[in-house]
């Protein structure tokens, strides 16, 4: 052994010995000598800093470096969300690289004419610590963090408010350094400082409205049924494992956004299957009628546009993760407003519908055929319609007798009033709210039959009794013929009537006041080729059309 190799070891057995505590290396997996308690270990070398470090024959960069350069040309982490632009590893990175990638064997150090002999694997074997050259799937690296990328991001940390243990390097990049220390694995990871409660992600991370979040807060632990959420992580709550819930920092299976998960809604399927969150969501998703969040995958992205212009349904479309979980205020995802305009936080829920309900593309052919077919929610919601259900402000008609308390001419409502679970807990049930699935179409809260010939009952309009007085509806209080129609000839209530609304640029008040908006497979025009309601004032009215075989010529009311 030459000169300079006896005192590298020399070097790295004073080193060992004067650092042998709790944060020392040399009780780390980085001791890759015969002590080290890893398995990954050396056949024969004692010395423990040498697989890093040389005081002589080191690469002309800092810590005296005892490694080549892996000499490759890497993937680096891209997002349609990230405005920092990581090019090739650099610094300190690069370093960790020559051992982390897999390429350059263990034991291959510049002190050495030939490479330390190793025990076992002779380069990083696979599993969370072997990085490969393609660190796309891992927290971007090499990149200058500094004021304007902070100020431009917004969710940053500015560079001066980091704490000291959270470090840049000398060019004010973010390096694998800046959050692990290889030398003290006291936490875990190599990690500068505790992760619990996401300690260390948060301290560059400022997520709008993450600490009052359910997800930073809530105590939940896992029931021990069905998928482990947390395989990985030794906190046992949904509060302790934060940002890790949904997000690793290295080997994700989501690529861009550091998912756990490739597929959008497996990183939700953990939780929230009622091994964790106390609702079982995700079952609803396979009822008769759902959102099909299954249907797509990879289509999503947190960077698309506000209004969705290929066609898909996730999680993340209507919930925000690190804001909140439900329709509470302040927890609601993006949105679109009545005039189309992108909205950053919804302030109702029909802003989040109109992202997909509004004027995005292929929205299919409706459920039943208008004489005026619109598909458009946000242009048939608009206040200055002829005719709208109150979602977007306060119903046009101040005179409805029909409306059961709570419920009033200046209610407002949301979509979540009629488009919810089936078995949702508002209507009776045990299961959780919200237009995941129903077993009634379109995803419907109760019984809405649109089908010619249906017997009237309860159950059967069960949606329109929910805010309509069934009593007051066949006593014919605003219209002398609901009853005939409704109970007598079997009519559905949507044969008349549309009950998103009728938009200004298709209708007009005069025809299509109260909704009025027919079916055409049911009622056609009349014999003399019209097919119309004429409004003429308080509970009054004349139509002109043809319904189960009568003619109808200005017949009044």
């Amino acid at each position: 052994m030459n000169r300079g190799i006896r005192l590298g070891v020399l070097l790295a057995g004073f080193v060992a010995t004067s650092v042998a505590g709790a944060a020392s290396v040399v009780n780390s997996v980085h001791n890759l000598s015969p002590s080290g308690p890893g398995t990954v270990r050396a056949a024969e070398e004692s010395g423990v800093c040498e697989f890093c470090h040389t005081p002589h024959t080191s690469s002309p960069v800092a810590a005296l470096w005892n490694r080549r350069s892996p000499g490759t040309t890497y993937q680096p982490y891209t997002s349609s969300t990230a405005l920092a632009a990581p090019g090739q590893p650099t610094g300190a990175s690069l370093l960790c690289l020559s051992c982390h990638d897999g390429t350059v064997a263990l034991g291959d150090v510049l002190s050495r004419k030939a490479p330390i002999r190793m025990a076992g694997a002779t380069t990083m074997p696979p599993g969370r610590g072997r990085t490969g050259t393609d660190l796309r799937h891992h927290h971007p690296i090499s990149f200058v963090y500094d004021a304007n990328l902070a100020g431009r991001k917004g969710e940053l940390a500015m560079p001066s408010a980091l704490p000291k243990q959270v470090r840049l390097d000398h060019a004010g990049q973010m390096q694998c350094t800046s959050c692990h220390d290889p030398h003290d694995d006291s936490y875990g990871q190599f990690l500068v400082m505790p992760n619990t409660n996401s300690q260390l992600c948060v301290e560059c991370h400022r997520k709008d409205g993450w600490t009052a979040s359910p997800h930073a807060q809530s105590a939940a632990s896992w029931n021990g049924q069905g998928r482990n959420p947390w395989p990985d992580s030794k906190e046992r709550t949904v509060a302790a494992n934060g940002c890790r819930n949904c997000h690793e920092t290295h080997q994700t299976g989501g690529g861009p956004n550091l998912l756990r998960h490739a597929v959008e809604e497996d990183n939700c399927v953990a939780c929230h299957s009622g091994n964790v969150a106390r609702k079982d969501v995700m079952s609803a998703f396979n009822q008769v009628s759902a959102h099909a969040v299954g249907l797509t995958s990879g289509t999503h992205d947190p960077g698309e546009d506000a209004v969705v212009s290929a066609r898909h349904v996730e999680c993340a479309d209507c919930h925000d993760a690190h804001r909140g979980s439900g329709s509470a205020p302040g927890q609601k995802a993006r949105g679109v407003d009545i005039n189309n305009m992108p909205v950053k936080r919804a302030s109702r829920d029909y802003e989040v519908c109109l992202r997909c309900h509004g004027d995005s593309p292929g929205k299919g052919t409706p459920r039943v055929r208008r004489q005026l077919d619109q598909g458009n929610v946000r242009l048939e919601i608009q206040p200055g319609n002829p005719s709208f259900h109150p979602i977007a402000g306060p119903g046009r008609n101040q005179d409805v007798p029909s409306l059961i308390a709570p419920w009033t001419e200046q209610s407002i409502m949301d979509c979540i009033d009629c488009h919810n679970s089936s078995a949702a807990a508002s209507g009776g049930g045990g299961g959780p709210e919200g237009p995941h699935g129903s077993s009634i179409e379109p995803i419907l809260a109760r019984r809405y039959i649109t089908t010619d010939n249906t017997p009237e009952s309860a159950a059967n309009y069960a949606l329109c009794y929910s805010c309509h007085s069934r009593d007051s509806i066949l006593s014919n209080e605003s219209f002398r013929g609901h009853r005939q129609h409704v109970s007598d000839e079997n009519t559905p209530c949507s044969v008349c009537h549309d009950p998103h609304g009728v938009s200004a640029t298709q209708g007009n008040g005069s025809n299509n006041g109260y909704l009025i908006n027919f079916d055409t497979t049911v009622a056609t025009p009349s014999a003399q080729g019209l097919l119309r309601y004429v409004n003429q004032g308080r509970y009054r009215g004349t139509c002109d059309l043809a319904c189960h075989g009568k003619d109808h010529q200005s017949e009044g009311y």
